[in-house]
Parts: C-alpha cells; structure tokens; sequence
C-alpha cells in the first residue's frame, strides 16, 4: 500500500499492533537524543512464549501490510526476547522475566531520572 511511512505513523503502527494481540506493559522510549540506530523504542511484554511470539508477528505482518519489510528480526526460536527492526522503529516482545533482567527502559534512560522522564512514555 503505503511506500513509506512517516515515524510518528510507524510507532502508532507498532504499538496498535501490539495492542490488538493483548500486549502487556507497552513503553516507548524516544532515543533520538541517545543514538543514531532508531528513533524510538517500544517495548511490550507477553505472558507465554507463544504469546510473545504471536505480538511480534503481528508487528511484523501490519507492517508489511503498510509495505514495510523489518530490516531483521531475532529471537523467534525462543520467544523469550524477540526483537523486530523497522528501522525508525525497533519493537522489542520480551516474557515479563527477561524484560525485567535487561531492564531496556532503565538502560536507555541512562541520563539520569529527569531525562528519563522526557524519553519514556507508558502506554
């Protein structure tokens, strides 16, 4: 359909998709300011491994519905942690033990509680 989509798109994209497969604990980290990979990560988690697995490829199919193809994804095997690159976008599944572990929000709010408070937001 859509040949590019623009990031603020893509990030509604991802969280909708993820909303419609029940995702728990939706967060998106705006990382501009904090590296030149992505734009803005967002992070959900799941209650099984399969549960994980079926948030992320919904991610993956409503974006190529849109005509956009993931530049990679990893984790599928396991279903533990599975990351989806959209390139402006990265989605990150994780099972409630494994984002608690990584702690992704923690980690790339790295510049202290003020500015973390500017970067994350709750869905």
């Amino acid at each position: 359909m859509t040949e590019t989509l623009s990031t603020e798109s893509l990030k509604t994209l991802v969280v909708q998709a993820m909303e419609d497969m029940k995702a728990q604990d939706i967060s998106i980290i705006d990382v501009r300011g904090l590296t030149s990979v992505t734009d803005y990560m967002v992070i959900a988690s799941g209650t099984s491994d399969r549960h994980v697995r079926s948030i992320s490829q919904n991610v993956i199919d409503e974006s190529k519905q849109q005509g956009l193809r993931p530049i990679g994804v990893e984790g599928q095997d396991s279903g533990e942690w599975i990351l989806v690159d959209l390139g402006d976008v990265v989605a990150h599944v994780m099972l409630p033990r494994a984002r608690a572990f990584y702690n992704l929000e923690k980690l790339w709010s790295a510049g202290g509680e003020g500015e973390a408070a500017t970067h994350l937001q709750s869905v």
